[in-house]
C-alpha cells in the first residue's frame, strides 16, 4: 500500500490552486454520506466530462447521480486534451475518466488529485502529480472539525464493508491519527 497517495491529507488549497477528483473517490463518498465535505473542505471541486458521464450515466445509481447533478461545488471539465488522454489511455490502460482525470491534473495549478484506484495513483506518482484519496480527504475533514473520529471510524467501518480495500495497516495508522 502506498501511502504517500492518501497521507498527508489535503487541505484546502491556495486561492488559484484547484482540486481535481476522479470517479471513486465521489462514488466512495456518497455512499459513506459525506460527499459534501468535498464542498466544505475545498469549496469547489473540478471533475472532467468523462468522471461526470461515469458519475450520471449509470442507471443503477440514479440518486447518486441526482446528487451530482445538483452538486454546485463541482465544476465539469471539458478543457482537456483528447491527444494527451488517448496516448495516456494507450500507454497505461488506465480508463477515460482516470485519464482526463491525469492529464487536467498534469496541465493545471492543480492543489492535488483526488483518485483511489491503485493503478490510476502509480501513474499521477510517475507524473509527478499531488495526489490523496477518501481517507486523505476524511482526515482533513477531521483536522477542520468537519468530522468527528466517531464519524471516521464508522465511514472507514461501511467502506471496508462495501469492499473497498483499506490494508488493516492503513486503518490501524488512521486510528493512531484520529485518535491523538
Amino acid at each position: 500500500m502506498n501511502y504517500r497517495a492518501i497521507f498527508p491529507p489535503l487541505l484546502p488549497p491556495p486561492n488559484k490552486m484547484i482540486v481535481i477528483a476522479d470517479t471513486t473517490p465521489i462514488i466512495t463518498l456518497l455512499k459513506i454520506g459525506h460527499f459534501d465535505i468535498l464542498r466544505d473542505l475545498y469549496k469547489n471541486v473540478h471533475i472532467p466530462r468523462a468522471v461526470f458521464r461515469e458519475l450520471t450515466e449509470n442507471s443503477d445509481y440514479v440518486d447518486e447521480a441526482l446528487a451530482v447533478r445538483r452538486a454546485d461545488f463541482l465544476i465539469i471539465r471539458d478543457d482537456i486534451s483528447a491527444e494527451k488522454v488517448d496516448l495516456l489511455r494507450r500507454a497505461t490502460g488506465l480508463d477515460q475518466g482516470e485519464s482526463e482525470a491525469i492529464i487536467l491534473a498534469d496541465t493545471n495549478e492543480t492543489k492535488a488529485l483526488i483518485i483511489d484506484e491503485s493503478h490510476g495513483i502509480a501513474v499521477a506518482e510517475q507524473m509527478n502529480i499531488k495526489i490523496t484519496g477518501v481517507i486523505g480527504v476524511l482526515i482533513a475533514a477531521y483536522k477542520k472539525n468537519l468530522l468527528s473520529d466517531t464519524q471516521i471510524k464508522e465511514s472507514v467501518d461501511v467502506m471496508r464493508q462495501s469492499n473497498r480495500f483499506i490494508s488493516e495497516t492503513l486503518y490501524k495508522l488512521l486510528l493512531s491519527i484520529i485518535e491523538k
